[in-house]
């Protein structure tokens, strides 16, 4: 699907991997929506790029309603969702302390799973409202998994979880959205040099890089804003999860 001019909505994207392909879509032409829980990263990176901030929880079913009929009444049919939105923890099942509060796996679970499925639902139905283009799409939604989804390390039950049911997710939704014209893919990143990374010491960082193959260092968020830029132009592919990891695979531990 051509990039430019179309309307391209970028949760998470105040920050780290959504706001680099936030800035990749819009280079390319697109114009962007950025949604974030924290407002103020959204609206500098709006500003940056021309477009539109809107401060929600992916993962509140009215919130989200509310601000996806507003981008539509704004700005016009959604033809590119971006999925970013996302949190981490780290807790074993049964620590020192007891079991896992379930609290905590259910908010992971929430913000990342249900939060993906909450924004592909209704931008997924915004989209099936709109005119095809001559090649019979709609539109493209990408969403964010993890590396984790496949070998969760210790302490990562609820994220890779999380991770695994996005990866789960995408081809029965591509498969359903199919009839649409709207595709369904998933990247799933290795160690990234995110906000959370980048404060990490460069020792540690270090330690990082060594296990990864080749390239052996972090991955900058560029690399996954290209992934993104090709898979919305590839009109072929379709119901995919891309690792995106420099032939990473985690250990237990």
């Amino acid at each position: 699907m051509e990039i430019a001019g179309k309307l391209a909505l970028v949760t998470g994207g105040g920050s780290g991997l959504g706001a680099a392909t936030a800035r990749a879509l819009a280079e390319q032409g697109a114009r962007i929506a950025i949604l974030d829980r924290n407002a103020d990263a959204a609206q500098a990176v709006a500003t940056e790029l021309g477009g539109r901030a809107f401060a929600c929880d992916v993962a509140d079913g009215e919130g989200a309603t509310a601000v996806v009929a507003a981008i539509t009444a704004e700005l016009g049919t959604l033809s590119i969702l971006v999925n970013c939105a996302g949190i981490g923890t780290a807790a074993r099942i049964v620590g020192r302390e007891g079991p896992m509060p379930l609290d905590a796996f259910e908010r992971v679970v929430r913000v990342n799973l249900i939060g993906t499925f909450n924004m592909l639902r209704l931008v997924g139905h915004a989209m099936s409202l709109a005119q095809p283009d001559a090649a019979g799409n709609r539109g493209v939604i990408v969403s964010t998994a993890s590396v984790a989804a496949f070998e969760g390390q210790i302490g990562q039950a609820a994220y890779a979880a999380s991770k695994g049911g996005i990866a789960a997710l995408t081809l029965p939704a591509a498969r359903e959205l199919a009839r649409f014209g709207i595709r369904v893919l998933t990247i799933a990143p290795g160690l990234f040099e995110t906000p959370l990374l980048a404060e990490l010491p460069d020792e540690v960082k270090a330690g990082l890089s060594a296990g990864i193959p080749y390239p052996a260092r972090l991955g900058a968020p560029a690399e996954f804003a290209k992934l993104v830029l090709a898979m919305v132009e590839n009109d072929y592919l379709n119901g995919e999860t891309i690792r995106l990891d420099g032939a990473l695979r985690m250990q237990p531990k």
